[in-house]
């Protein structure tokens, strides 16, 4: 489990730092306060008070020396180091590490920030001390975060200030069982700080020339290990082999279609239970735990990573499990113009399945 969420950490933050060197970098800290989000009917008794933290980052500034850095408006990518009380002794509090980017709108002074990075929890599940965290299954968490700000520097000297809405989500992507996750809503207000006095001038030379390439193959081999929602059921290894077809529309995007095979070991473990446990549901245990679904996607490409969205149907769905649509979203990084590395989410709608470490090759 440790390994696992600190490879997602890793691979993240290799993202963040592989770019190249620049000038002027700054500190904020944000001061954040708001509810949890009812999202599962099963978390009721965990909404209790509202949880309040704090979000320290440092950010890297870019001024166009690479083109992908003027078609997204020179943003910046940093670190970041969060802290939150949930307000609830079931829940405790947790601790995150971030690598973010920072997106610029409104002559700079609209930022989004996209954070991904792991979670330390102080109390998670236990089924004698803790039986009712059935939020979080595992000390170790992924989480994600998004932060809406009106931003200005420089309001008083190398200081500024900026405000708005931040989002901020736990989960274990169903890697341990219970994992029903935490979504918190807040309101937010930081101050900012310009390590350097000055700063130097954006660079705009980028060349509006049409980008076309033929469509390519892609072949991609996925695999991690998770487990059912019956607490206890046990961990198991999953492996998916997909294979699809993408079009470059431009610098920027590109469209996909292919196919998936799903080879989900819980689910075999998860039909036996279920043919034993529950025989009102009519499960003979006999099901086939195997699927095969099409999917179609999109790819947004920010230097050498991507960010990857997928709408997938099940065209092969011997058992039952959580509908036959399912979602993919997550991160690739390219190695070369032909090698990849993939870190991706399955879910169903908002259940997560799993998370996938994948590698892939681009024909």
């Amino acid at each position: 489990m440790k390994r696992l969420l600190t490879c997602i950490f890793v691979f993240y933050a290799c993202y963040a730092f592989a770019q190249d060197k620049l000038t002027t970098s700054t500190f904020d800290v944000n001061y954040f306060k708001g509810n949890i989000a009812l999202h599962n009917n099963d978390i009721l008794h965990l909404i209790k008070g509202h949880p309040e933290g704090f979000i320290l980052s440092w950010n890297k500034k870019t001024f166009g020396n690479q083109d992908w850095q003027q078609r997204y408006n020179y943003p910046d990518y940093g670190v970041s180091f969060a802290y939150q009380n949930l307000k609830n002794d079931v829940l405790g509090n947790n601790y995150s590490l971030y690598a973010h980017y920072n997106f610029y709108f409104l002559k700079r002074h609209v930022m989004l920030r996209v954070g991904q990075g792991l979670a330390y929890a102080t109390n998670p599940y236990d089924k004698v001390e803790n039986h009712k965290n059935i939020a979080f299954g595992s000390r170790l968490l992924s989480s994600t975060y998004l932060m809406l700000n009106y931003k200005k520097e420089r309001l008083f000297d190398k200081f500024g200030l900026q405000a708005g809405l931040s989002l901020i989500h736990y989960s274990n992507a169903n890697v341990k069982a219970p994992n029903t996750s935490v979504n918190s809503l807040t309101l937010n207000v930081g101050l900012t700080y310009n390590l350097e006095d000055e700063e130097p001038e954006y660079v705009y030379n980028i060349k509006k020339e049409k980008f076309t390439e033929p469509i390519k193959l892609n072949v991609v081999l996925r695999g991690g290990i998770n487990e059912s929602d019956f607490v206890g059921s046990g961990q198991y290894p999953f492996f998916v082999v997909s294979a699809y077809a993408d079009k470059r529309l431009g610098h920027v995007s590109a469209v996909q279609l292919g196919a998936d095979v799903f080879f989900s070991e819980f689910l075999k473990e998860l039909i036996y239970y279920q043919s034993v446990a529950y025989p009102e549901e009519n499960v003979s245990g006999d099901e086939d735990w195997k699927r095969v679904g099409v999917f179609a996607g999109h790819e947004l490409f920010i230097n050498k990573m991507s960010v990857v969205t997928q709408l997938g149907y099940y065209v092969y769905y011997p058992y039952d499990f959580e509908g036959r649509t399912y979602l993919r979203i997550g991160l690739k990084r390219y190695f070369g113009k032909k090698l990849f590395g993939a870190l991706t989410l399955k879910s169903h709608g908002a259940k997560a399945e799993a998370v996938e470490f994948g590698v892939g090759i681009r024909l």
